[in-house]
This record gives C-alpha cells, sequence and structure tokens, in this order.
C-alpha cells in the first residue's frame, strides 16, 4: 500500500460538511422550539451525537485505505442483507413500517447505510468488470446486485430509499460505460413498466388495504400530487401547502433565526426533518437557501473533482456514487418542498434530523476524503 500524506485531505470538503452539519443541528432547534415532545427526547442532543460520531467516522475512514473496501465488498453486501432481515423480523416500527432497531433512546436506521454499501458494492463489480463487454448480460448482474438488495427495503416497506439506491445504479452504471441503446432500452422498459404500476395503483386503490409492498399513504402521496385537494385540512397536501407559504413569507432575507410563524406557530409539519428546507426559507429568505443550497453543490463539485482524479477506477466510482447520493436526496427534498416532486421521507442532506442519514453521509465523505489522501494533489 501506497504511504498517504494528510496534505492531500480536502479541508475545503471537510470545512463546508461541518458547516452544513452544525447550520442543521442550529435550525433543528429552532424548528422544534415549543414543541415539548420533541424537546423532552433530546433531539438536538441526539443530532450533535450522531455528527460527533459521524465526524470521527469520517476521519477514521479516511485513514483507512479505500482499496480494502474492495476486498470486503461481497461481505459488507452479505451482511447489510442479514441486518435488513432481522431488521423486518425484530426491529421496530414507526409510522407503519418497520426500519429501525433501537438501542435504548437512540433508533438506527440500517437503510441508511445499504446506500453506501451499494455504493461500494457496484463500484468493485463495475472496476473489475471494466475491461469486458458493457452490454445487456453485463447491465443485469449490476441490476440483480441492486435488486437483491432493494428487496428487503421495500419489504420494509421503504419506497423512497429504495428509489435512492436504484437512482445510484442508474448513475453509477452510466458512469461505468452504459450503451446508448442500451440506455433507451431500459429508459423505454422503465418508463412503460413505471406507466402501467402507476395506473395499477391508481385505479385499484383501496385505503383500507395495508398487505403488499406499497402502503395506502404512499399512494395517497402520489394521488395528492397529481390530483391535489386545495382544502385539505391535514395530510401530506396541507403539509406541501404550508411549506409553500413558509417559502414564500420569507422573503429575499427571512424573518429570522427563530422569528418564523409558520415555525414557530407549528403550522409547518414534520419541519425539523422532511421540511426543514421550508423551515430555513422562512427564518433565512432567498438569501440564505442560496446559499445552503451553494454549498451542498461545492460538496457535490469536491466529491466529482476527487472521482476525476482519483488513481484507480474504483476510487473515482466511489466518489461519484457519493456525489450522487447527496445530489439525489438534496435535490428530491428540495423538489417535494417546493411541490415539484411527491412528498417523500427524505433527508435533506447534512441539515435534516436523521442520525442514521447524518452517520451514512458522514462516511461517504469519508469516503471520498480516503480516495483524495491516495492519489495526486488536489487543485482547488
Amino acid at each position: 500500500m501506497r504511504s498517504i500524506s494528510w496534505r492531500y485531505f480536502d479541508f475545503w470538503l471537510l470545512g463546508t460538511v461541518i458547516v452544513l452539519t452544525i447550520f442543521g443541528i442550529t435550525m433543528i432547534r429552532s424548528a422544534i422550539a415549543g414543541n415539548i415532545e420533541l424537546i423532552n427526547q433530546n433531539t438536538v442532543q441526539k443530532q450533535i451525537i450522531f455528527g460527533i460520531a459521524g465526524l470521527f467516522v469520517l476521519m477514521l475512514m479516511a485513514a483507512i485505505d479505500y482499496r480494502l473496501l474492495s476486498a470486503i465488498s461481497k461481505f459488507l453486501y452479505v451482511g447489510i442483507i442479514l441486518l435488513l432481515v432481522i431488521l423486518i423480523l425484530f426491529g421496530d416500527s414507526l409510522f407503519g413500517s418497520a426500519r429501525w432497531f433501537r438501542l435504548g433512546p437512540i433508533l438506527i436506521q440500517p437503510s441508511e447505510l445499504s446506500k453506501i454499501v451499494v455504493i461500494i458494492v457496484l463500484s468493485d463489480y463495475f472496476a473489475h468488470s471494466q475491461g469486458e463487454a458493457h452490454d445487456i448480460k453485463w447491465l443485469l448482474k449490476s441490476l440483480i446486485i441492486v435488486f437483491g438488495l432493494a428487496i428487503w427495503i421495500l419489504l420494509q416497506p421503504d419506497l423512497s430509499t429504495s428509489i435512492v439506491i436504484f437512482a445510484i445504479w442508474f448513475a453509477m452504471i452510466w458512469i461505468a460505460g452504459l450503451q446508448i441503446k442500451h440506455l433507451l432500452i431500459a429508459s423505454g422498459i422503465g418508463v412503460f413498466g413505471g406507466g402501467l404500476g402507476l395506473l395499477y395503483l391508481l385505479t385499484n386503490y383501496d385505503p383500507n388495504q395495508e398487505s403488499g409492498l406499497i402502503k395506502p399513504y404512499q399512494v395517497e402521496r402520489i394521488i395528492n400530487f397529481f390530483f391535489p385537494n386545495p382544502n385539505a385540512t391535514h395530510g401530506a397536501i396541507y403539509n406541501v401547502q404550508q411549506a409553500l407559504v413558509s417559502i414564500g413569507s420569507g422573503g429575499w432575507f427571512g424573518k429570522g433565526y427563530g422569528s418564523g410563524s409558520q415555525v414557530q406557530l407549528r403550522f409547518l409539519k414534520v419541519r425539523h426533518s422532511d421540511f426543514i428546507f421550508s423551515a430555513l426559507s422562512e427564518e433565512f429568505g432567498f438569501v440564505g437557501t442560496v446559499i445552503v443550497i451553494a454549498l451542498l453543490l461545492f460538496v457535490i463539485l469536491r466529491c466529482i473533482h476527487v472521482a476525476r482524479i482519483s488513481s484507480d477506477t474504483f476510487g473515482a466510482l466511489l466518489s461519484y456514487g457519493v456525489a450522487t447520493l447527496i445530489a439525489f436526496q438534496a435535490i428530491v427534498n428540495i423538489g417535494m418542498n417546493l411541490n415539484l416532486l411527491p412528498v417523500t421521507g427524505l433527508t435533506l442532506p447534512f441539515i435534516s434530523y436523521g442520525g442514521s442519514s447524518l452517520l451514512s453521509n458522514l462516511l461517504g465523505i469519508g469516503i471520498v476524503e480516503s480516495v483524495a489522501l491516495r492519489q495526486k494533489s488536489l487543485e482547488f
């Protein structure tokens, strides 16, 4: 193994991630102000603990040679599947889904870690198969790898995380050299299959049916997105309406930290997690949201930069995968806050409340830093 020099460490990337994490904790504190239940649950303190643990994991991962991940990728794949199976059988159920392991007062969500595992496994597969023909067989093998993991997440059920995993697969297979004709075939099949699936859900929707991979609340989110009820006083459409009011009321510079009426009077629901973008929009305005988006974009671009100057294909794919993960979740979260996409449970990276999500994202950044440390000097 080649010795490393810490002068190649990407301090710009680390610094930006720390700023976003601290800002996220600060916004969570404002968002839950006056909510005795969340305060008593030590919500802010838990996020701080996960943030500190995540930064420790980041530095530890940076010190470890990322190429070791290739050697243990199969063990990680089997291990995370076993963990997800155990979760379905014995995990805690919240909001109708078995997604968490409870460790005292702390909830651990293994599906967040599965996003990093799928990046590692796909990077290893594409790196070792780069000399093979990039044909349908090559594509299907990668799809089987992803589906073998995603099915256990769908069974929780957790549709949003499954979508993230398939988005990572699509981005990475494109980067690995997917042929245009195969892309068109796959896209056509996906659009046709997705259209049929959506049509089936809308025409056979039974709000009292709890069985199956798709739950009533998931179907309702899709229906509410395409056919919103402007008079709704609760549910996903109401949350989106209040989110839009929060964003609009922020104006250019916002109402000030802790002074947003939609947030502090609790009209905006799930404001510390799913709709934290709307909360920060009200308190910091258009200028504040642009700064946050710019910082997230900077993190994504730094990951892409590390990928471009990586010393090998495996490291490049790892970095591209982490960039895709952060970019996709940010786009979807902001899109649902702006009512451009259906409501999902995806967090805004580094900012929304969610210890497992924060830990997973920081682990991903640690992998990118490991790649950065083991190639030529970074250029700003």
